[in-house]
């Protein structure tokens, strides 16, 4: 499903996002590092570049790692919520199967929509509508390429807000 649209060095080697590489502002978006985003910001940089590997944007990336004030901060800034990675996934698929549920709100605050469809035909509501032992299976193999990366999930905390997602985005 949302598998692997992050790229392999995602956690990065702590460099700032200086605008050259664009894995550097999705590793710090990654990171949650706010420097480096203000410094990515306050330049001439696009801020829906696509990471080099799945193509997706910024504010993805933050869906994914759970960084709420990064995307907060890049709605702000005028980051296309309805940008769609490699596999047609955008933000709010992706907050929404990572059980980010504040994401999922700002997301749905800032006029996402809640009617795309990713290359598999699954929207954000399809994305939490399966019961979790059907797709717990997805989220180990996810966890076992990303949690060296940063990713962090709390199996049971994503088994009880799976639902509620499910109902904000009926």
């Amino acid at each position: 499903m949302i598998c692997m649209f992050i790229w392999s060095g995602c956690a990065g080697s702590g460099t700032s996002a200086n605008g050259n590489d664009p894995a550097d502002i999705h590793a710090a978006v990654a990171r949650g590092d706010e420097a480096a985003l203000t410094n990515y910001l306050s330049g001439d940089n696009d801020i829906n570049v696509k990471d080099p590997f799945g193509g997706s944007s910024p504010l993805i990336t933050a869906a994914v790692f759970g960084q709420t004030e990064m995307a907060k901060r890049l709605i702000d800034a005028g980051a296309d919520i309805n940008f769609r990675n490699n596999e047609g996934s955008t933000a709010l698929i992706s907050a929404a199967f990572f059980g980010r549920r504040e994401i999922v709100e700002l997301l749905l605050a800032a006029g996402a929509d809640k009617r795309i469809k990713n290359k598999y035909g699954a929207t954000a509501y399809d994305s939490v509508a399966a019961p979790f032992s059907d797709v717990k299976s997805t989220y180990d193999m996810i966890v076992q390429a990303l949690e060296p990366m940063g990713l962090k999930i709390d199996y049971a905390y994503l088994e009880k807000v799976r639902p509620q997602i499910a109902e904000l985005l009926r």
